[in-house]
């Protein structure tokens, strides 16, 4: 009997351990997988519910043994791909899509005048948000696909090969992602470097 409680004990320590462990990697990785998917939704509070969700099917999956070996020797890799699935489901949801709405871009604008700024020059901080929201705005005129690769690729600097790793798509077809989604956004962004030209 007592043997039987010596390992039981000694298992819900293992077990306590692991969740520490866990705990500690999802607090260093949660900034980066929840600006992955604030980039991929375009919508904070479905981001933040994302990544709640991602951390929830990694922790499963560690749990239950379903984390291949591969999976194992680059964890970040591993949450990514899980981030990117998460967001790309949700996207396909059409459930999802009915509550997407932004305001028209003109009340925006006028959301964007109202609001008062709390750094020393508010006309800085005004034209940062207006690029932001173009930026958010041909980010999300891109296929969900598109967005993906250009996210990885430009804000979280990835190589291709990763890329195509993560997506589960061969290479050239990373390329092919990002090159028609360079040049949708430099369609839609035109007007802000030509004029500085």
């Amino acid at each position: 009997m007592i043997g039987l409680m010596a390992d039981q004990l000694g298992t819900e320590v293992r077990a306590g351990a692991e969740l520490r462990d866990f705990g500690s990697w999802m607090a260093s990785e949660q900034k980066r997988v929840f600006l992955l998917c604030r980039r991929m939704l375009q919508d904070p509070d479905e981001a933040d519910s994302a990544t709640q969700d991602v951390f929830l099917k990694a922790y499963k999956a560690l749990s239950k043994g379903k984390s291949g070996p591969d999976d194992l020797d680059n964890p970040g890799k591993w949450v990514t791909r899980i981030a990117v699935n998460t967001c790309l489901d949700r996207l396909r949801s059409k459930a999802w899509k009915l509550w997407q709405r932004r305001p028209p871009a003109e009340d925006e604008e006028v959301i964007l005048q109202m609001t008062p700024g709390g750094a020393p020059d508010p006309e800085r901080q005004l034209f940062a948000k207006q690029i932001q929201q173009r930026l958010e705005l041909a980010l999300g005129k891109l296929s969900d696909r598109q967005r993906a690769v250009f996210s990885l690729r430009h804000y979280d600097a990835m190589a291709l090969e990763e890329i195509a790793g993560i997506l589960k798509l061969d290479v050239g077809t990373v390329k092919a992602h990002l090159f028609r989604a360079i040049a949708k956004m430099r369609e839609e962004l035109k007007d802000l470097y030509t004029a500085h030209s």
